[in-house]
């Protein structure tokens, strides 16, 4: 089975690495600047389960090899255009292409693109970064890649190896029959973490010790689920009971990446995130006034960050 990766960043060097580590034929699609580091440096991943040096197969789009079987897309929800240009040529008549994105609004971009044939759903719950030396740091104890056919039917043989890949690498996850669903369940998390955290700026834990914090989490979390279930993917009140013990942990130091996106006057994705689970409300009929005021936030500072404006006084 080879597998082409786009991306040697945080998620993608992590669980490519592993994947190589344990025998799998991997092959990155970088940028230039991205593939010199590793040609010079090796892929590096600093953990508590194991340290690595790998030296990696890596290609510059126009010339990705291939045929692939399966084709990991983990790259931010603002590079997916660029991305689908990067592997289409890579994409041939028997490669199935898994998608490790944040939301559900990539999925139909694939779709339109490739195919629903060619599509499945994943996700990845990995606590990773990337220094600014391009190591790739994993600080979570869990390493998680999930992925299924969209339909909940049985799976097809590039996703059974692609299973077999992942538990040989030692990653967690892998099959999982009803991958939508998983898909909900995490963006519910994630939009109620990303919306409120960025709003307040601060963790979940500075979020609870506003005189507010807690119930505007809660009714975030609400908006959420609502959306979830107008598509057919409530999580259930034993899944939501789940998700509010975990944002309403006193003194909990958690908060989304995109805060620290934020922080650093970075780039976020607000649109895919936050953006499009108040689009479907809208489809919905549902109301989402705490995810709204957050989403608004992110626009502006987007807007001001595209004129130049972070760090700057807004007068």
């Amino acid at each position: 089975m080879k597998i082409l990766i786009l991306g040697a960043g945080a998620i993608g060097g992590y669980v490519g690495g592993r994947l190589q580590q344990s025998g799998a034929d991997v092959t990155f699609l970088v940028r230039p600047a991205r593939q010199q580091a590793l040609q010079r440096d090796g892929l590096v991943i600093k953990s508590k389960k194991g340290d690595a040096v790998l030296k990696v197969k890596s290609a510059l789009g126009g010339n990705e090899g291939g045929p692939y079987d399966i084709v990991l897309l983990t790259c931010k929800a603002y590079d997916l255009d660029s991305a689908l240009d990067a592997i289409a040529p890579a994409v041939g008549a028997g490669t199935t292409v898994v998608p490790l994105l944040n939301g559900m609004n990539h999925i139909d971009r694939l779709v339109a693109r490739f195919g629903a044939d060619k599509v499945v759903g994943g996700l990845a719950r990995v606590g990773v970064a990337l220094s600014p030396d391009g190591a790739v740091l994993h600080t979570s104890p869990f390493a998680a890649i999930s992925f299924g056919e969209r339909d909940g039917s049985a799976p097809r043989p590039a996703l059974v190896a692609l299973d077999a890949a992942v538990k040989k690498a030692g990653l967690d996850g892998g099959l999982h029959g009803n991958i939508v669903q998983d898909l909900w369940d995490k963006w519910i998390m994630l939009c109620t973490l990303a919306a409120t955290c960025c709003l307040m700026r601060g963790t979940s834990g500075d979020i609870l010790e506003a005189d507010e914090g807690q119930a505007i989490v809660l009714e975030a979390v609400d908006e959420c689920r609502k959306v979830a279930a107008a598509a057919g993917c409530d999580p259930g009140e034993k899944g939501m009971a789940n998700v509010r013990s975990y944002l309403t942990q006193k003194g909990s130091r958690f908060a989304a990446s995109m805060l620290h996106d934020l922080e650093k006057g970075g780039m976020v994705e607000a649109d895919h995130v936050v953006g499009d689970m108040i689009a479907r409300a809208k489809k919905a009929g549902v109301a989402t006034p705490t995810l709204r005021i957050a989403y608004a936030h992110l626009q502006v500072y987007l807007a001001r960050r595209a004129r130049g404006g972070i760090g700057k006084p807004a007068m």
